[in-house]
């Protein structure tokens, strides 16, 4: 509104007659009534949007007189603050002169204009020689609440005016309601010394029309005008007349008895709409095309990953046929070339190196071109390793390979420092280049670069005096410790007893133990012969297609190896189902952490890592020297110097998430359809019939539908009667027997053989990882996470065998120790087709029902989780063990363990002390008393010393709650 009103005010004072203009500006100079008046008449004659870009070009610009005049005039400060709120480039720049106006013909309406003739010398107005100025009067105008107001609106409005303008500038085939040619001057350079300013007046038909032409004469504020200035003005004044002249537009006045319209407020609200509209739609429109760029880059990452997975796959099984042909058949359509990649040629140069087929691996550098891409470090070193194995290669040949990769750009040190090798291609590698080069020799160095952050800057420069500390165990304990992990990790499971065996074994356990048994044993053989037939499908189809296929994946593990994680995930199934999502990742999962072992080994990866680790222990051998060097500084200096052989960190591609998926869907769909069971198996009464023991099903999570994989209840009642011994686990959710491997990179430390992560994240993200491989330095990182992952834990047996009678019992809610399933409420059955039932009834019945079931779930997760992390406890309760940790996207640190570790609930944590203990101190004790209490809540508001007091009193029943915890004399005090 306050453009309104100052558009309002301008039209008003423009519309008055001149003599009332003489008489209410007698005081004040003449240039700046007249500067003021012509100001006035354009913006109540020129359209918005046009006094937005034109209004204020054509007045002269300085900064002194910009100040002198605002302190003239209380009216033009308010019409210079609106030009530059609206144009914010422009300055008001005037200087001092002196300006006479002529009589102009009297039109109706009582108005009179004022024209300046054109070509008349009588009529150019007086220029004062150099030097002299125009007495003014000073101006004693107070402070308005107009300027208060157009200031504030200025400082926050001035750049969205800006935005605006951009805008309109852009696109300048928008045609606006309203607009029309508007003249358009522009400023002349610095040293000018005239300026003019001009407009134009006709008379229309329905009012008075008026304008002026103001040719004001500046002079300069040089002492003396030379020739040479004078010659330039008059030459920039016939461009200014030219321009003026091309550029001289029509406007129009309405009369000045005339309030404004509606009509200028409406269009004004709508061009800001439009305009508003317009730049929404730009912003969708980025925003839709940054997410839509997004969207293709990670789905063609996605179509890259799975395409040199199945390779890897189709390799790792011995399938080179069809690994060939379905990389040919990749290559010969234009729109699947351009999701390949070098690395995925150079899966196949690989393969072909180690036959030692040279002219195979030339077929593929032609496919490379074709594609449009260029041979990297990996392609050379294939090239140079098949020639290292071929004994007839000429040492041209090589010669030639090693020219064209300088030309390229690399160099054979590229090759060692940034490949990985599997096996003995490096060897075969080193071997090739030192046939050409006898005296080659790799210079590998190592990387050194400390943290530039000045949080821990000085840990890494002033370490002279300070050493490594050791453990409590000797080299050939921790070596022996290591062989016991690598068991471990390489069978991939582990078996432990249950806690729940230590209950008395009754007639029905053993008979539900046996019929689990049994059945697991006919599951098994349907299992392995359905995984059979289906892979015979799979294999009957066309492999020349380019659709990618489950078959190779089938293939990397043995039957028998499926089928035991097919068994495993059906024991490990909850009463109350489980998604489909969750379940096939997790079958897809534990397929891929065997396959990276399996490939570890095949790669001669154990090997390497278990001489490394032997040298990585004299680090912490308590028997060995002190050394002043960090567990990830020790691990690289290893690598470097036994740089021979296979590479460790690399080896392994991690498998897209959507593959996961398909391949546990898959498995899944073989469970669904295959594992049945008898009817009659716990009523012979029923009829005999097999029916199956999982069934599909679907539910509704807030909107939407997921499928559900539920167990039918004949199953879960027979596990739970059976109350079986024993529980397998995979080796990653154990603690380690041994001193976790030390983080060096973001894809490699922690377990020995099973790959792990650096940071967690949601299943399927991937942007983290790339986030994190353009770190350039997270050396902190990694060693934090080594020195929390190297404190050794052992088990506190006292509290661990209280526990565990407490949860073989009833459990107890005041301990958090969850009761057994018999405790949960029974769930209510009734007929909702009975009559007897009214609505409210049939309702409350079923609020009933789901409640019931709520509970039953809730307690039965709760028994699980706990039998999980003391079943475990229980395993580990004779050993030392260390728990490997890593970070979440905060920055947080977590035991990579999930059930049994140090930040589980109060119970698991009372399970837990430190394998090597250290002394109190003079006053540990006293605060331990004093922690003691804090627990009891009696002596909130006591002093620490009354606290201390308040324990040394009850000291026989502290002692006697330590002898005896299940029976204590005075249960009120705890």
């Amino acid at each position: 509104m306050s453009l309104l009103r100052a558009c309002s005010l301008a039209k008003c004072l423009g519309r008055r007659s001149l003599a009332d203009v003489r008489r209410c500006f007698a005081d004040r100079c003449q240039l700046c009534v007249s500067v003021r008046s012509a100001a006035v008449r354009r913006i109540s004659e020129t359209p918005l949007y046009l006094q937005r870009r034109n209004i204020s070009s054509v007045i002269p610009k300085s900064e002194d007189a910009k100040k002198r005049v605002h302190e003239q005039s209380q009216l033009l400060d308010v019409l210079e603050a609106r030009i530059q709120q609206l144009q914010s480039d422009v300055v008001l720049d005037v200087q001092h002169a002196k300006v006479q106006f002529l009589k102009s013909p009297s039109f109706r309406g009582g108005l009179s204009s004022v024209r300046t003739l054109k070509g008349s010398s009588k009529d150019k107005s007086d220029i004062p020689k150099s030097g002299q100025a125009v007495t003014k009067r000073a101006s004693k105008s107070q402070p308005s609440r107009w300027m208060e107001k157009l200031s504030e609106e200025k400082k926050n409005k001035l750049k969205k005016q800006q935005i605006l303008q951009q805008k309109m500038q852009r696109n300048p085939k928008e045609k606006l309601p309203g607009k029309s040619k508007a003249s358009r001057s522009s400023l002349m350079p610095t040293s000018t010394t005239y300026k003019t300013i001009s407009s134009t007046a006709k008379k229309r038909r329905g009012g008075t029309k008026l304008s002026d032409e103001i040719r004001p004469s500046v002079s300069s504020a040089a002492a003396v005008t030379t020739a040479a200035t004078s010659s330039k003005a008059a030459e920039a004044l016939k461009t200014s007349k030219q321009k003026r002249r091309d550029s001289k537009s029509k406007v129009s006045d309405k009369d000045a008895t005339n309030k404004p319209e509606d009509g200028d407020l409406a269009e004004i609200e709508e061009l800001e709409k439009r305009l508003n509209e317009q730049a929404q739609q730009r912003i969708c429109l980025s925003t839709m095309e940054r997410f839509q760029e997004s969207s293709t880059r990670s789905s063609c990452a996605d179509i890259q990953l799975s395409i040199r997975c199945y390779l890897e796959a189709c390799v790792f099984m011995g399938d080179v046929e069809r690994s060939q042909r379905f990389l040919l058949s990749q290559h010969r359509v234009m729109s699947r070339r351009k999701q390949l990649t070098t690395d995925i040629y150079n899966i196949m140069m690989r393969v072909w190196a180690k036959k030692g087929t040279l002219n195979q691996i030339g077929r593929i550098f032609i496919l490379l071109e074709e594609a449009g891409l260029k041979p990297n470090v990996s392609s050379y070193s294939a090239a140079l390793e098949c020639m290292g194995r071929n004994k007839n290669c000429p040492p041209k040949v090589i010669s030639r390979c090693l020219d064209q990769m300088k030309k390229d750009g690399l160099s054979v040190d590229d090759l060692f420092r940034e490949c990985v090798f599997r096996q003995d291609e490096r060897d075969m590698l080193l071997k090739a280049v030192q046939t050409v080069r006898p005296d080659y020799e790799p210079s590998l160095t190592l990387n050194a670069s400390q943290s530039s952050s000045p949080l821990v800057k000085d840990f890494y420069t002033n370490r002279d005096h300070h050493t490594y500390p050791k453990l409590d165990f000797t080299q050939e304990d921790l070596q022996r410790r290591f062989q016991h992990q690598l068991s471990v990790e390489q069978a991939c499971t582990v078996t432990i007893d249950s806690v729940e065996a230590m209950k008395p074994v009754t007639e029905n356990m053993v008979k539900m133990r046996e019929l689990l048994a049994e059945q697991r044993a006919q599951w098994q053989k349907v299992l392995l012969q359905a995984l059979r037939e289906n892979k015979m499908i799979l294999t009957k189809t066309n492999t020349r297609d380019y659709k990618l296929n489950l078959y190779p994946y089938l293939c990397l593990l043995e039957d028998k190896e499926y089928v035991d994680i097919m068994i495993q995930s059906v024991s490990n199934l909850p009463p109350s189902g489980e998604s489909l999502k969750i379940l096939a990742h997790d079958l897809g999962n534990r397929i891929y952490t065997k396959y990276c072992v399996r490939q570890k080994h095949q790669n001669c990866i154990v090997e390497k890592l278990q001489s490394i680790y032997g040298a990585y222990t004299e680090l912490l051998a308590k028997d060995t020297k002190v050394c002043n060097v960090l567990p990830r500084e020790q691990w690289c200096k290893l690598e470097m110097e036994q740089s021979s052989g296979p590479t460790l960190q690399g080896a392994e591609t991690s498998w897209p998430y959507v593959l996961m998926l398909e391949l546990g869907t898959f498995i899944v769909d073989i469970m669904v359809k295959n594992l049945k069971i008898n009817s009659d198996i716990l009523n012979p009464a029923y009829d005999k019939k097999l029916i199956p023991i999982l069934y599909h099903m679907y539910t509704f999570r807030s909107t939407r539908q997921v499928g559900f994989i539920k167990p039918h209840p004949i199953l879960t009642q027979m596990q739970q009667e059976a109350m079986e011994t024993t529980l397998t686990f995979d080796s990653s959710v154990m603690p380690m027997l041994c001193p976790p491997v030390p983080w060096t990179s973001e894809k490699f430390g922690a377990y020995l053989l099973t790959p792990a992560k650096l940071m967690r994240a949601t299943h399927g993200a991937t942007q983290h990882e790339e986030l994190l491989e353009k770190c350039p330095n997270l050396h902190p990182v990694f060693d934090s996470l080594n020195q929390l992952s190297n404190c050794a834990w052992r088990v506190n047996k006292p509290i661990l065998d209280i526990i565990i009678s407490i949860f073989n019992d009833r459990g107890s809610d005041k301990l958090d120790i969850p009761p057994p399933l018999s405790e949960a409420p029974k769930i209510p059955h009734f007929n909702p087709q009975d009559p007897d039932y009214t609505a409210s009834e049939k309702a409350h019945m079923k609020r009933e029902v789901i409640n019931a079931k709520k509970k039953c779930s809730e307690m039965h997760s709760l028994r699980m989780d706990a039998l999980y992390k003391l079943s475990i406890a229980h395993h580990m309760r004779d050993k030392l063990f260390w728990f490997p940790h890593n970070m979440d996207f905060r920055g947080r640190t977590y035991p990579c363990p999930p059930y049994f570790n140090h930040l589980g609930s109060d119970v698991t944590r009372a399970t837990l002390v430190f394998a090597e203990g250290k002394p109190l101190g003079p006053k540990g004790l006293d605060w331990l008393k004093i922690h003691l209490v804090n627990l009891t809540g009696l002596k909130k508001r006591s002093s620490l010393q009354g606290r201390l007091e308040y324990a040394d009193s009850i000291m026989e029943d502290i002692l006697d709650s330590a002898d005896d915890p299940l029976n204590v004399s005075s249960p009120s005090l705890f």
